[in-house]
């Protein structure tokens, strides 16, 4: 071999050399999505090919074989395979929200079948993705030769849809990856219009009134937004998405039905993997699992036996299997072709300045192609007005080239006009036509000066983006499929959460939701109520607690442990309906129920005077506990108060270390002591007696500054309110002295509050009735009497919760 052919290079250089090469080829060329019309260009080359083929969304579809040797042969040239691939997953309705390919044939399926053959099915563009190609032939974008540079391609088509924000996108480049999640199309056009309306507006501010977050073709749920807003202000974040499930009775047995599952989850594989779990007993409880979907929609079928809970079994699923998995959001594309991670706002701003560059190039087109339109006719109009002489010269000339030569010369008229005049047909001389030409020159001047302020005016071009962004959004918006709910909030997301006054409600079988406090419409005294909650028959609705969303929720257990949440961390729920289960929210042990609920606010733990928690339970103990014992609560709980055998915890109240302590027994007897009498204890101390309940129960406790009255109700809905200065001050431990007469009438105490005599009063039954009616219908009486009825309540029913919320505004309720 001569020397002049071995060259020496250095082996390091050379591999790192080739290595940036090939990198930038895929990064630029495969993986990674343009920010503007958010397409990779597998997918830009398939759509353009499509156009070249003509299979537009109104007409007959074409063999998928036929539009993938198209791509192939002109514009990617990287084997059929890759090509398909991508034809087919624009296609499914799971991996796409806005579908850019409208199949026919099989197409695969959720349960990660594959598609059939190209040379079965067929294919042709979809309605939406038309928009994608709209104004292309009006030198809206740029083109670039292909790769053997016989023919050429877009660099980016004019997309006049966002589609990187509505479908999002997957890729894996080298040292990179992108994974953007879709959107919802009404919520993103608003997003984009906001932006081209005031470009100082924040990520915050879009999350709040625009873009909610992801919304992904299978439905599901989004646990909370903390995910949404990192990712959406630094381009990177971790989005849990949770299975959509409803738990039923059916022959007497807890049924879990699984309707909607997260986004790219193979519905196959989580059935095997949970009918796997079942069968390895990781997971007992479980005595059947089948798939039974079809093309209504998706419909698993868990059958649990006769003594599992079903809240407790589906925790267990949710963490051991894909029905609750994360999408990591990682928000690359190219800018300029080079790869950039984005935050939402960068994302909008880009496709806005797109579609600004979009319409400017449509509309210098249209100016172009008119002022070249009323350039000829300015030449025919001349021609007519001159047309005696125009004929001699015509007869004149002995060809077609020098009639041109001449026209140019004897009349001052451009090539054009003078090429326009010598084609002129001579049924143009009439009069009428005469008239037409003035009219389409006059209909002319008048586009061209509207074109020509559009280019001069910034705010028109916003304006025209954004009516045909509104055109848009009224031809393909929908609804949400993904809903967001409230998990487990980091404090960042408290500012996206609004400040409202809200009513957490508890059953006994362990539901908890969240409700505004003005759901309930006041009412007369002795009214059956509303319904308040869809309970079972062996569910009892055991507490109620006024708050505001920004307040935390401190949940003490039977156990005699804590548990902290923020009250927006509770799901928001309707009136009538059941709530979410609290194991869904708190790690409770399995045998472990949460009996009480207190509210603190900020200002509670921020006070220079020290605040306390003073609990009391079933058996008449009482103990206080400084507040901040109670500042770091593990997810795990905390303990609270050492219980002894048979006991449990009734009722925790915040105190100022100055207050007096009121505690009642179901037998009617009442204990009034000061609350320095109980000295401060440690969160694991036992307590000391703070009342004698002789045989019967603790059923609650209240402080002085709640009010100046002591309202009790009872179990058959009757109730009275007392002076508080009716009972004396003793010490703690004593049986205490009668707050009310207790008959078989009226039945045993059931709650105890200390009032002011204005509020309203929430009384809720077992069987889930509630009624809201102004304490002033309480009536006053001594502490000996059996109190009046204040609800009616069935025999086989009794009252099982009682709350004091602000007085409401009377509003009329019309029959």
């Amino acid at each position: 071999m001569e020397d002049n052919k071995i060259r020496k290079v250095k082996l390091t250089s050379e591999m790192k050399n080739s290595f940036m090469e090939y990198a930038m080829s895929v990064i630029v060329s495969r993986a990674l999505p343009d920010v503007r019309d958010g397409l990779k260009p597998v997918q830009r080359r398939i759509i353009y090919g499509m156009n070249d083929l003509g299979c537009y969304s109104d007409k007959p579809y074409k063999k998928s074989a036929r539009i993938v040797g198209e791509v192939m042969g002109k514009y990617h040239p990287h084997g059929d395979s890759s090509i398909y691939e991508a034809l087919v997953r624009m296609a499914q309705d799971f991996s796409y929200r806005y579908m850019l390919v409208d199949g026919h044939g099989n197409f695969g399926s959720i349960d990660g079948d594959g598609a059939a053959a190209q040379r079965y099915t067929e294919a042709r563009m979809s309605k939406i993705s038309m928009e994608l190609i709209r104004d292309i032939n009006k030198d809206t974008i740029d083109y670039a030769p292909n790769y053997d540079g016989e023919e050429t391609e877009p660099t980016v088509l004019p997309a006049r849809i966002p589609n990187l924000l509505i479908n999002g996108t997957t890729g894996i480049a080298v040292g990179m990856a992108t994974n953007m999640p879709p959107h919802n199309v009404e919520e993103v056009i608003n997003a984009i219009i906001a932006v081209a309306k005031d470009p100082e507006i924040t990520v915050l501010e879009l999350m709040e009134n625009y873009i909610q977050g992801p919304d992904f073709p299978t439905g599901g749920y989004i646990l909370g937004k903390s995910g949404i807003k990192k990712a959406y202000e630094t381009g990177n974040g971790l989005v849990i998405m949770r299975a959509k499930t409803e738990i039923i009775e059916k022959n007497n047995r807890k049924v879990i039905i699984v309707s909607e599952i997260p986004y790219q989850v193979n519905k196959a594989r989580l059935v095997e993997k949970i009918a796997n779990l079942a069968r390895d007993k990781i997971v007992e409880g479980i005595s059947d699992v089948r798939d039974e979907s079809n093309r209504e929609g998706i419909r698993i079928v868990i059958e649990l036996k006769r003594e599992v809970q079903p809240e407790v079994l589906l925790n267990q699923l949710y963490k051991l299997t894909s029905l609750q998995t994360t999408f990591g959001v990682n928000s690359i594309s190219l800018v300029n072709n080079e790869p950039k991670t984005l935050t939402l706002k960068e994302q909008i701003s880009f496709y806005l300045k797109h579609q600004e560059e979009v319409i400017r190039r449509r509309t210098i087109f249209d100016l172009n192609k008119a002022k070249d339109r009323a350039h000829i006719l300015e030449g025919l109009k001349k021609a007519l007005d001159m047309i005696d002489e125009i004929i001699a010269l015509i007869r004149s000339s002995r060809t077609t080239d020098i009639i041109q030569q001449r026209l140019m010369e004897e009349y001052d008229m451009s090539e054009k006009q003078a090429k326009a005049i010598r084609e002129m047909q001579l049924q143009r001389l009439a009069g009428l036509e005469r008239q037409k030409i003035e009219d389409e020159l006059n209909r002319l001047i008048e586009i061209i000066n509207d074109l020509q302020d559009i280019l001069d005016n910034k705010e028109r071009l916003l304006q025209i983006i954004e009516d045909e962004l509104i055109e848009i959004k009224d031809k393909y918006g929908d609804n949400r499929r993904t809903e967001i709910i409230q998990g487990t909030f980091d404090l960042e997301d408290e500012d996206l959460i609004p400040v409202e006054d809200i009513i957490i409600s508890l059953t006994n079988n362990g539901y908890v939701k969240r409700m505004l406090i003005d759901t309930y419409k006041s009412q007369n005294r002795g009214g059956r109520g509303i319904k308040g909650m869809g309970t079972n028959t062996d569910d009892i609705v055991n507490s109620l607690i006024s708050m505001s969303t920004h307040d935390e929720l401190m949940f003490f257990t039977n156990k005699g442990k804590v548990y902290r949440l923020k009250g927006y961390n509770i799901p928001e729920f309707g009136r009538t309906a059941k709530g979410l289960p609290v194991v869904n929210l708190l790690n409770l042990d399995k045998d472990e129920i949460v009996k009480s609920m207190i509210s603190v606010t900020k200002e509670d733990k921020e006070t220079e005077n020290k605040k306390y928690l003073f609990f009391a339970t079933k058996d008449g103990i009482v103990k206080r506990v400084d507040l901040s014992e109670f500042d770091s609560i593990r997810q795990t709980g905390k303990i609270a108060i050492k219980l002894k055998e048979n006991d449990e915890l009734v009722a925790v109240k915040l105190t100022n270390g100055d207050d007096e302590i009121l505690i009642a027994a179901s037998n009617g007897k009442l204990v009034r002591f000061k609350e320095e009498n109980v000295r401060q204890m440690g969160r694991s101390a036992s307590g000391v007696r703070g009342i004698n309940v002789d045989g019967s129960n603790l059923i609650g406790m209240t402080i002085d500054k709640e009010g100046p009255y002591i309202m009790v109700v009872t179990e058959k809905g009757y109730g009275k309110m007392s002076s508080i200065d009716e009972y004396r001050i003793s010490n703690r431990g004593g049986k205490g002295v009668k707050t009310l007469n207790t008959t078989d009438k009226n039945g045993s105490i059931v709650a105890l509050r200390a009032v002011n005599g204005n509020e309203d009063l929430l009384i809720m039954t077992d069987d889930g009735i509630m009624i809201r009616l102004p304490m002033e219908q309480v009536k006053m009486a001594g502490r000996a009497t059996q109190g009046v009825r204040l609800i009616k309540v069935n025999d086989e029913n009794k009252v099982s919760t009682v709350e004091v919320v602000d007085k409401a505004v009377e509003e009329e309720i019309e029959e």
